[in-house]
């Protein structure tokens, strides 16, 4: 496995990867999930907590995160098939966690599709546990 390095997000080199990386990982089928809206949206908030896994100049990993000013959030994480189990996921998972607890985050939340029992494993091996909650959701139409 060659070194694989976490760094910010930076539109003009990682766009192009992270859509296709998402398209192959999440397989959107959602309107208000497409790549190119979720990172222009994110970019416009500007709280650089978007990160990129590179090896060899390819982006093989993402993961953003968000801050209400109170609890944190982990969202997008994504790794390439060809560069799972070699500890990638969870370092994206820790680099957020610091930035968020260094903008103050008391708490950090996620969620997790129903019955995906991988990556709850996944996040349970890093110290998250399943929470008593139902969670809700809207879709805005503009």
């Amino acid at each position: 496995m060659h070194t694989v390095t976490i760094t910010p997000y930076s539109d003009a080199t990682h766009r192009s990867q992270v859509i296709a990386l998402w398209k192959t990982v999440f397989g959107y089928d959602a309107p208000h999930n497409e790549p190119n809206l979720a990172i222009d949206k994110k970019l416009a908030i500007n709280d650089q907590l978007f990160f990129v896994a590179v090896a060899d100049g390819s982006v093989v990993g993402t993961i953003m995160a968000g801050y209400d000013g109170h609890r944190g959030w982990i969202y997008s994480v994504a790794v390439a098939h060809s560069h799972r189990r070699h500890g990638i996921g969870s370092r994206l998972v820790s680099v957020a966690e610091q930035a968020l607890i260094k903008k103050g985050a008391v708490k950090i939340n996620l969620q997790i599709v129903e019955g995906n029992d991988k990556v709850i494993a996944f996040y349970s091996s890093l110290g998250f546990s399943v929470e008593k909650r139902i969670s809700m959701g809207k879709r805005i139409y503009t």
